[in-house]
């Protein structure tokens, strides 16, 4: 599997340079890979004092669009998150959508980041369950989710060999970034791909440095801090011959994660 991680910078205030960018990088990384990962809110940004007028619908006319580029390339995506508007109330939404175009996962950030005040702005998520893509089981997380470990252990032990991160995490917490992409990996025996934005955010600088960790917990690949499309191979034979080795998940006490 290849898949394409997609470091984009997103502007503050400004929905339609964004939309537009997003949907270019998903059109170009679409033509060589497997499976394509956009950040977090990466329409709107951290400008998200009117969520209300910016969420999207999940048959609106961005999700469409976005769909529409996943059948036409035969191309899975998994697009980012972005601010999406159900029974009146805004979450901070991963969709999870296959070569078909067909959305067959919808996570909402589960843990939002009170630093910021998410809880004013966003409504929390309850789905913690994993989804198929292209025959592999897969997970979605979003940013501050990180931090939490027992969510990626409740996805590894439902079976996911692919936990997603798109995130805004900035410069300031780069090394939390870097720790917990690896520790996250390798404590579940599983490829994690984490997608950060490029840019920043009132005068602090995003960090970047999107990568994909494979389950022994090495970095398989890394960008910078720049806007950029890292495209990885992703050899799920790898967290069969490591749990063939040593299966730590085989021996998790699942009474301490209920």
């Amino acid at each position: 599997m290849k898949a394409a991680l997609l470091q984009m910078a997103v502007l503050e205030k400004n929905r339609t340079a964004n939309v537009a960018r997003g949907l270019y990088l998903l059109e170009e990384a679409a033509k060589v890979n497997d499976i394509m990962v956009l950040p977090e809110i990466w329409t709107t940004g951290y400008s998200i004092g009117h969520l209300e007028e910016e969420a999207e619908k999940e048959n609106g006319s961005l999700v469409m669009d976005i769909c529409a580029i996943a059948k036409k390339n035969s191309c899975a995506v998994i697009a980012g998150s972005i601010p999406m508007m159900r029974s009146g109330k805004v979450y901070n939404t991963s969709l999870a959508i296959d070569k078909k175009g067909k959305i067959v996962s919808v996570y909402d950030k589960a843990h939002l980041f009170g630093l910021f005040d998410e809880e004013k702005y966003f409504a929390p998520g309850n789905n913690f369950d994993v989804f198929t893509m292209d025959g592999v089981c897969c997970g979605s997380t979003i940013c501050y989710d990180l931090r939490f470990p027992e969510l990626y252990r409740h996805l590894a032990i439902k079976g996911a060999e692919i936990i997603f991160c798109p995130a805004e995490w900035p410069t300031a917490r780069g090394n939390v970034w870097d720790l917990l992409m690896r520790a996250r990996a390798m404590e579940n025996q599983l490829f994690m791909i984490g997608v950060n934005c490029a840019g920043e955010f009132k005068g602090a600088p995003f960090y970047g440095h999107s990568m994909a960790v494979d389950p022994y917990g090495e970095i398989i690949g890394e960008v910078g801090h720049g806007e950029e499309i890292l495209s990885v191979e992703i050899d799920l034979s790898k967290c069969e011959k490591l749990r063939k080795t040593i299966n730590v998940l085989a021996d998790v006490r699942k009474e301490l994660i209920r």
